[in-house]
């Protein structure tokens, strides 16, 4: 025989259903991305985007000087970072941050690991798989929200703002320089990662130049070449 006791501080968890009636707020739209706002490091942060293909969360640099912390917070970070389109982004290294998830009744507050990015982009912050899975958020972009429960077992839902989730869609648009779905293992590509291809040392720009007429053309040539 054997007995189970049930721990009583073990909340219920609550489900997480989209109805009809949660689209009665929703302006029509199309391909708007689901951006909200959170707090963290005592200020509120706007502009965040809920991007379930990312493999990490991002926090951009200018967002890190915004919220004014401190350069020595951040610890190292020795892997490459890369967008979709495969470009190597610049990882200043990652930090862990209070983050509190909010609506008009109720909170829950998740520490969260960024890593710090300085690349252009449209966002302040990209939450991604690893922080989303650890609140058990399920969004909807056709609703334009999401929802998690708070450790009370209640229902957060967050909306979007629609009015700032397309300013930003139509900025990196235009830009056409917006970071997102990003992935910490690089792919292989002909049997050679692009991590060993990173490692490699970059051209530099030659010191001293000479222009040369070639088939009509004017080319700046270094004066180390033959």
């Amino acid at each position: 025989m054997t007995v189970e006791a049930q721990r009583s501080d073990q909340t219920p968890e609550p489900d997480l259903v989209f109805t009809k009636t949660g689209l009665q707020d929703v302006v029509p739209h199309e391909n708007d991305p689901v951006v909200i706002s959170v707090v963290t490091a005592g200020r509120k942060v706007h502009r965040v985007l809920v991007d379930q293909r990312s493999s990490t969360d991002v926090m951009f640099w200018l967002t890190f000087n915004k919220l004014l912390l401190s350069p020595d917070q951040l610890r190292s970070y020795v892997g490459c970072l890369y967008g979709f389109a495969g470009d190597q982004a610049e990882v200043r290294g990652h930090i862990k941050l209070r983050t509190t998830f909010i609506d008009n009744t109720t909170s829950r507050i998740a520490n969260i690991r960024y890593l710090v990015v300085n690349a252009p982009s449209s966002y302040n912050i990209l939450l991604s798989r690893p922080a989303l899975n650890m609140i058990d958020v399920v969004a909807s972009s056709r609703h334009m929200k999401m929802k998690l429960p708070s450790l009370e077992g209640v229902v957060i839902t967050m909306k979007s703002d629609q009015n700032e989730a397309k300013r930003c869609y139509e900025n990196s648009l235009k830009t056409k320089r917006e970071v997102c779905s990003v992935t910490i293992q690089p792919p292989r590509e002909e049997g050679v990662t692009r991590l060993e291809i990173a490692r490699e040392k970059r051209p530099e720009r030659a010191e001293e130049v000479l222009e040369r007429e070639i088939r009509g053309k004017k080319f700046k040539l270094s004066k180390t070449l033959g």
